[in-house]
């Protein structure tokens, strides 16, 4: 066993380097850098709805303590996010969908773990994560994706705020316990009816879907640069300039 370990490390030790040193040297060299967080801003071990999240940082702050890159030298941060909600395992979720229309978007969105097949957890946009998600991550432009499960259907909403004990809450509650009562505000925007898979610019979507991307970025307050309508490369559209 040990003669077997010993010759993948001979043949992996080319491979590995301290990324440290490695990554703020290219960053020094102007070389073009990515960084792609996991999970999501409400599962962040710091920032998310504890104690329902992951064990680490999930905001953009985690390229910085996972790279070594120092805070400054980020200077750009896209946020990706469904053009609906979706959310694994247990948790506050106010914009879920527990009947029919739950489970529309989760099929025709494939929402389904990849490796245990758990049902995802579905529901409408919620503008105030978003808004959240946005405001703790410095988040420039959004990169929409999923458009296209949306395709068929007549009506859809977008949860603007929540209600709890008969206020209005505009704001995630700092109190888990609180963000668990509360009940989500909607405002309901016409579906479009008609596929989007075929997309090849802004101007070319339906109307309808073109407000409902504007809208996005109003309650949001960041514009949109890339839309995604399915899972070919062929199916994002990297806009010319953010819209929004």
């Amino acid at each position: 066993i040990l003669s077997t370990y010993q010759r993948a490390a001979d043949y992996l030790k080319p491979f590995i380097a301290d990324r440290i040193p490695l990554l703020n040297q290219a960053v020094r060299a102007g070389e073009p850098i990515l960084f792609e967080g996991a999970q999501g801003t409400m599962l962040d071990i710091d920032y998310g709805t504890y104690p329902f999240v992951t064990s680490s940082s999930a905001t953009a702050g985690g390229a910085c303590t996972g790279s070594g890159v120092p805070p400054h030298r980020i200077d750009r941060v896209i946020g990706v996010v469904k053009a609906y909600s979706t959310r694994v395992g247990e948790g506050p979720f106010p914009t879920e969908l527990t009947d029919a229309m739950g489970e529309r978007i989760r099929t025709a969105g494939a929402e389904f773990g990849a490796t245990t097949g758990r049902p995802r957890r579905c529901g409408w946009f919620d503008a105030v994560v978003a808004r959240y998600s946005a405001m703790i991550n410095g988040i420039d432009v959004w990169a929409i994706t999923k458009l296209d499960v949306l395709d068929e259907l007549e009506t859809i909403r977008i949860g603007v705020a929540y209600e709890v004990d008969g206020q209005r809450v505009d704001q995630v509650p700092a109190n888990v316990r609180v963000l668990e009562k509360c009940q989500p505000i909607y405002e309901e925007m016409p579906g479009w009816g008609c596929s989007t898979r075929e997309t090849k610019s802004f101007d070319s979507l339906p109307a309808n879907a073109q407000a409902y991307i504007l809208r996005l970025t109003e309650l949001t307050g960041v514009p949109v640069e890339i839309l995604s309508f399915g899972p070919a490369r062929e199916s994002t559209l990297v806009l010319e300039s953010p819209v929004g």
